[in-house]
Protein backbone atom coordinates (compact mmCIF):
# COMPACT_ATOMS: atom_id res chain seq x y z
CA UNK A 1 0.00 0.00 0.00
CA UNK A 2 1.07 3.75 -0.55
CA UNK A 3 1.91 5.68 2.39
CA UNK A 4 -0.03 8.70 3.11
CA UNK A 5 0.34 11.53 5.33
CA UNK A 6 -1.84 12.87 7.74
CA UNK A 7 -3.64 16.17 8.26
CA UNK A 8 -1.48 15.72 11.73
CA UNK A 9 1.70 16.60 9.66
CA UNK A 10 3.32 19.99 11.21
CA UNK A 11 4.78 20.51 7.57
CA UNK A 12 8.50 20.13 9.00
CA UNK A 13 9.66 18.93 5.61
CA UNK A 14 11.51 15.98 7.17
CA UNK A 15 10.16 13.11 4.82
CA UNK A 16 10.66 15.42 1.13
CA UNK A 17 14.00 14.95 0.87
CA UNK A 18 14.40 11.32 2.37
CA UNK A 19 11.80 9.87 -0.95
CA UNK A 20 13.53 7.76 -3.32
CA UNK A 21 11.14 8.92 -5.53
CA UNK A 22 10.71 12.24 -5.27
CA UNK A 23 6.79 11.17 -3.98
CA UNK A 24 6.54 13.69 -1.54
CA UNK A 25 5.49 17.12 -2.01
CA UNK A 26 4.82 20.68 -0.23
CA UNK A 27 1.02 21.06 -0.07
CA UNK A 28 -0.24 22.88 -2.73
CA UNK A 29 2.55 22.31 -4.97
CA UNK A 30 1.89 20.58 -8.09
CA UNK A 31 3.54 17.66 -9.03
CA UNK A 32 4.63 15.07 -12.27
CA UNK A 33 5.56 11.84 -12.96
CA UNK A 34 9.04 12.79 -14.30
CA UNK A 35 10.04 15.14 -10.95
CA UNK A 36 12.89 13.00 -9.66
CA UNK A 37 12.09 10.20 -12.36
CA UNK A 38 14.01 9.15 -15.50
CA UNK A 39 10.11 8.89 -17.18
CA UNK A 40 9.77 11.03 -20.38
CA UNK A 41 6.27 10.18 -22.45
CA UNK A 42 3.36 9.33 -21.36
CA UNK A 43 2.79 7.60 -18.40
CA UNK A 44 -0.27 5.68 -17.41
CA UNK A 45 -2.01 6.45 -13.78
CA UNK A 46 -3.63 4.21 -11.51
CA UNK A 47 -7.27 3.94 -12.55
CA UNK A 48 -6.32 4.49 -16.55
CA UNK A 49 -5.61 8.16 -17.13
CA UNK A 50 -2.62 8.87 -19.29
CA UNK A 51 -0.76 11.92 -18.07
CA UNK A 52 2.79 13.32 -20.13
CA UNK A 53 5.62 12.16 -17.19
CA UNK A 54 6.20 16.30 -17.40
CA UNK A 55 2.72 17.44 -16.98
CA UNK A 56 2.10 19.35 -13.68
CA UNK A 57 -0.80 17.81 -12.07
CA UNK A 58 -2.57 19.43 -8.99
CA UNK A 59 -1.74 18.90 -5.68
CA UNK A 60 -3.44 16.30 -3.60
CA UNK A 61 -3.34 18.57 -0.48
CA UNK A 62 -3.11 22.43 -0.47
CA UNK A 63 -2.90 22.51 3.43
CA UNK A 64 -0.10 19.96 4.51
CA UNK A 65 2.56 17.61 2.89
CA UNK A 66 1.91 15.08 0.20
CA UNK A 67 2.40 11.39 -0.93
CA UNK A 68 1.83 11.06 -4.85
CA UNK A 69 0.49 7.59 -4.56
CA UNK A 70 0.97 6.89 -8.07
CA UNK A 71 4.62 7.34 -7.38
CA UNK A 72 4.96 6.10 -3.62
CA UNK A 73 6.18 2.49 -3.55
CA UNK A 74 7.02 2.27 0.04
CA UNK A 75 10.77 2.89 -0.39
CA UNK A 76 10.19 -1.28 -1.02
CA UNK A 77 13.20 -1.78 -3.65
CA UNK A 78 15.30 1.08 -1.88
CA UNK A 79 14.80 0.48 1.89
CA UNK A 80 13.80 -1.73 4.82
CA UNK A 81 11.02 0.68 6.08
CA UNK A 82 9.78 3.74 4.39
CA UNK A 83 12.05 6.85 4.94
CA UNK A 84 9.14 9.16 5.71
CA UNK A 85 7.70 7.41 8.26
CA UNK A 86 11.01 6.48 9.73
CA UNK A 87 12.31 10.71 9.61
CA UNK A 88 8.53 11.37 11.09
CA UNK A 89 8.82 13.61 14.23
CA UNK A 90 4.95 13.48 14.65
CA UNK A 91 4.22 10.05 13.31
CA UNK A 92 2.04 11.12 10.56
CA UNK A 93 3.64 9.13 7.38
CA UNK A 94 1.16 6.10 7.87
CA UNK A 95 0.05 2.82 5.38
CA UNK A 96 -3.48 3.96 3.06
CA UNK A 97 -5.78 1.98 3.70
CA UNK A 98 -7.09 2.78 0.76
CA UNK A 99 -4.34 1.20 -0.96
CA UNK A 100 -3.10 -1.72 -0.43
CA UNK A 101 -0.81 -2.95 -2.71
CA UNK A 102 1.57 -5.99 -2.98
CA UNK A 103 4.90 -5.90 -2.63
CA UNK A 104 5.22 -6.83 -6.49
CA UNK A 105 3.37 -4.20 -7.24
CA UNK A 106 5.27 -1.96 -5.34
CA UNK A 107 8.45 -3.40 -7.16
CA UNK A 108 7.27 -3.10 -10.44
CA UNK A 109 5.94 0.51 -10.36
CA UNK A 110 10.32 1.07 -8.62
CA UNK A 111 10.89 -0.17 -12.34
CA UNK A 112 8.61 1.83 -14.46
CA UNK A 113 9.85 4.83 -12.66
CA UNK A 114 13.56 4.35 -12.62
CA UNK A 115 13.94 3.26 -16.00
Amino acid sequence: MAIMITDECINCGACEPECPNNAIYEGGMEWAVADGTSISGSYGLEGGQAVDAKEKQKPVSDDFYYIVPDKCTECVGFHEEPQCAAVCPVDCCVPDPERVESKDTLLERKARLHL
